[in-house]
Parts: structure tokens; sequence; C-alpha cells
């Protein structure tokens, strides 16, 4: 029993690691291709089941002045666009900007048609106040791939340094033995510490911690074992 609990830690970390480096580069990607794939079918007449919306939405919001089929293929070029920066991860920023000022006109059909998006029995959203509303899980989407990508925000994993104990379960022992296999990767391995918790998915001061105590350790080690003269 206790083997298998030590293999299920094992899976569990290694699972976690490789969810923190990759599932924002993940979501990003997603998110992009979700863009381009709606706006590409804007560009068909009477396919998008957005094209309706997109056309009252843009002729309140522009007083009429823009045609509707101008409005859906700009919409769709926009989005494509958005599509593309964000599958590629090259002009984040720019992307990020474009998503934000997209947003606020996907979901200003809230504000604008209410009474449309809400006009089913006891004011249940239509399928196109569906069609609306989960957007924002898009929003939500934005919002992480944003802080992942802005000023070298990336996601971590913090683990609290485990406290000296007098004696290591199996499970513990194994965790133990990972995390001194990461400070010696740094130490002795020829790599930086960045990359090594950039591949982990732990902050530094984790790092550190860890490194810390590992030395503190040897060093107690050492102490309880003077070289013979």
């Amino acid at each position: 029993m206790p083997a298998l609990w030590d293999l299920v830690i094992g899976v569990e970390n290694r699972v976690h690691a490789f969810l923190v480096r990759y599932s924002i580069g993940a979501l990003r990607t997603t998110v992009g291709v979700v863009f381009f794939a709606f706006g590409m079918l804007k560009y068909f007449p009477g396919v998008s089941p957005a094209q309706n919306i997109v056309e009252a939405t843009t002729h309140i919001l522009f007083f009429g002045l823009v045609s509707g089929r101008l409005a859906v293929v700009g919409t769709a070029t926009l989005e494509c666009l958005i599509g593309l920066l964000l599958m590629s991860g090259r002009g984040l920023r720019v992307a990020l900007y474009l998503l934000i000022g997209e947003l606020l006109g996907i979901l200003s059909p809230i504000a604008l048609l209410t009474a449309r998006l809400f006009s089913g029995p006891h004011h249940a959203p239509t399928l196109e106040g569906q069609y609306v509303l989960k957007d924002i899980v898009l929003v939500t989407a934005a919002m992480v791939v944003a802080a992942g990508s802005f000023r070298g925000g990336r996601m971590v994993r913090e683990e609290p340094a485990p406290a000296p104990a007098v004696a290591l379960g199996r499970s513990d022992s194994v965790e133990a033995r990972r995390r001194l296999e990461v400070v010696l990767s740094a130490i002795g391995g020829g790599r930086s510490v960045q990359d090594v918790c950039q591949e982990q998915g732990i902050s530094e001061s984790t790092y550190h911690a860890w490194r810390d105590t590992a030395l503190d350790a040897a060093a107690e080690a050492l102490e309880a074992h003077p070289v013979a003269s």
C-alpha cells in the first residue's frame, strides 16, 4: 500500500508540474483558435450565428453610420487577427489590448439589447443571449492569459519548505529526494536557478528555501560524522 501511495504522489507531482508549465500556453492557444474560427465564419454571410447580433450592436454603437455587412467583416478581421496573434504567441501585448476592445464589444449587447437577449419565458435568455453570456468565460480566460504574459508573469508551484522531520514516511522521503534532486540540478548541474524553477513550476523563493534546508541538513550530518584524525 505505501508503494501505491508513493506512485500516486509521484504522478500527482508530475501532472501538476506539467499543468503549471503548459496550461497558460494551452489556454492562450485555444482561445486563439476559438477567435480565429469564429472570425472566419463571419466572412461568409448567413453562416455565423452571431451575424445578426453583431449588426444590431454595431448599428447602435455607431449610430447607424456603419453598414451591417461592413461591421461583420470588420469584426471578423479583428477576431482573426487576435486569434493569429494568440496562437503564434507573438505580439501578445497588442493581441491582449485588441482583445479588451473586442470583449467590450462582445458583451455590450447585454446592456444595449437587453430586451432582445432576455425575451424567453420568464425573461430567460434566448439563444442569442446565451451566446453572449458564454463570452464571460472568454473574459476570464483573457485575464489568465494576460496575467501569464505581461511582465514575465507565470504560474508557479508555491510549496512550503519541508520542516525537519524526526521520522519521514515513505511518501515524504520520496518527495524529499525529489526536492533534493531539484536543488542539486542547479547547484552542480550547470543550470541556472531560473531555468530549474521554470521547468519545475516553482518560484525562486521556494527553490532557495529547499536549498537552505538541504544545506543545513548536510551540515548537521557532517558535524555528526567528524573526520577521523
